[in-house]
């Protein structure tokens, strides 16, 4: 049968107008040799489109938004879930029912209205499928865990083409994959997500000359080692291309009232000299906005690691390490519930590094070489404090599954793939098998 014939949504095949637009990812620059690009119209197209992939003997791969594109997809069909955006709040029960294609920017935009919020990233670009999926490190992630750790359901379409409500009463096992292990396991249409109260949530970004640097990451290591939970802040070296000048830059989040953010942050505010300074109460449809990300696909280059900890040395390179050709180079405080194991957590399981390490450049051709040598030299100067681990999440192309996960934790989501999908018609932009 045609795929044309098969699902209600738009088709592309290679050649054809419109397609390599449709097959392009987020980060311009990696390509996707896919076989054809399915926009399907609702679940039943998604669960049309996997019988006709295991029929054909064909794989599937699904990007919602096209973050975390490896452009290993050789011959494989891309699905866009796009249309599945619908967004439902349920204030009372405190859950919201996101479709796959939902960003976060219109997810916070309802739940805010309501006085709550969702475990939510950087991004207000990204879907929360795709985020939770990976694990998903969240602003919040201190206080509520991994991303993933708030899902209630899955709606999903397995490998036979069913469409199934998945608990972790119903389906234990499969939730628990689903749950930050990737998308090799089934293809999810819905999620349905457990909220938190935010009646106050402050935020925002400082922003100094370059040469403040040093000050300032003495004053991060000195708030971030004892920070409360619901406290959350990210550091930023900024390099943006000429006539701009570099900087330094911190962004928080604080779950609580404005006068206990300031008293936490006051160190900052020892450092005198800012160029500007956003925090305060803010809306939680805002959040997306602190860190300031592109919200169109760039051609963006990244690269992280997780650091275990912030010595003297660590700390002298973070802060004083040339970054050209580099646009940024951000460290992100982790630690509290995303150290702790849960025993019926998802796949992302305790993440005990206290820092994540995030290097951008640009994918272009002029510079694609020198951004990568650059990041590897970053990453050979710090040495042993750099773990080995990568969240699933910021996985890049030249990374793999096996980095993301602990090697008992691989062994178990590879043989949920063996038995939930023994045709491989489920492909994740990280295979667990690969």
């Amino acid at each position: 049968m045609d795929l044309r014939h098969t699902v209600r949504g738009r088709v592309l095949l290679p050649g054809e107008d419109g397609f390599d637009e449709a097959a392009r990812p987020w980060a311009v620059g990696v390509h996707q040799p896919v076989s054809a690009v399915v926009e399907a119209e609702d679940a039943a197209d998604v669960a049309a489109l996997v019988r006709y992939a295991r029929e054909a003997g064909l794989t599937v791969t699904a990007q919602p938004s096209g973050h975390g594109a490896s452009g290993d997809v050789q011959g494989v069909i891309l699905l866009r879930t796009g249309r599945l955006d619908r967004v439902e709040v349920d204030a009372e029960a405190r859950t919201a029912r996101v479709g796959a294609g939902a960003q976060w920017g219109r997810v916070l935009a309802e739940t805010g209205k309501h006085g709550l919020t969702g475990p939510a990233g950087s991004s207000p670009a990204v879907t929360v499928a795709g985020f939770v999926a990976g694990g998903g490190i969240s602003w919040f992630g201190r206080t509520y865990g991994w991303a993933a750790d708030s899902v209630r359901a899955f709606e999903i379409v397995d490998a036979e083409g069913k469409q199934v409500r998945v608990t972790g009463e119903s389906d234990g096992e499969l939730f628990w994959a689903l749950r930050g292990g990737g998308g090799d396991y089934a293809l999810i249409t819905s999620i349905e997500l457990a909220l938190y109260p935010a009646p106050s949530l402050y935020g925002g970004r400082i922003v100094w000359p370059a040469a403040r640097a040093g000050a300032v990451f003495d004053a991060f290591r000195q708030i971030t080692a004892n920070a409360p939970r619901e406290l959350s802040v990210w550091i930023n070296r900024m390099a943006p291309p000429p006539p701009a000048p570099p900087m330094v830059s911190v962004d928080v989040t604080y779950l609580g009232g404005d006068a206990e953010a300031k008293a936490l942050l006051a160190a900052f505010d020892d450092i005198g000299g800012s160029l500007s300074d956003s925090r305060g109460l803010m809306e939680i449809a805002d959040l997306g906005t602190i860190a300031a990300e592109p919200v169109e696909p760039s051609p963006m280059l990244a690269r992280t690691e997780l650091l275990t900890g912030l010595d003297d040395a660590t700390l002298e390179t973070l802060a004083g390490a040339d970054l050209a050709p580099l646009l940024n180079l951000q460290v992100r405080h982790l630690g509290g519930v995303l150290a702790e194991a849960d025993p019926v957590g998802g796949a992302g399981g305790a993440l005990a590094e206290p820092y994540m390490l995030y290097l951008l450049g640009l994918r272009l051709p002029h510079l694609t070489d020198a951004v990568q040598a650059k990041q590897v030299a970053l990453v050979e100067a710090l040495g042993q404090a750099v773990s080995g681990r990568k969240p699933y999440t910021f996985l890049a192309p030249a990374d793999n599954a096996a980095q993301a996960f602990p090697a008992d934790t691989l062994a178990r989501l590879r043989e949920i793939k063996r038995r939930r999908d023994p045709y491989g018609v489920f492909r994740a932009n990280f295979p667990v098998l690969d």
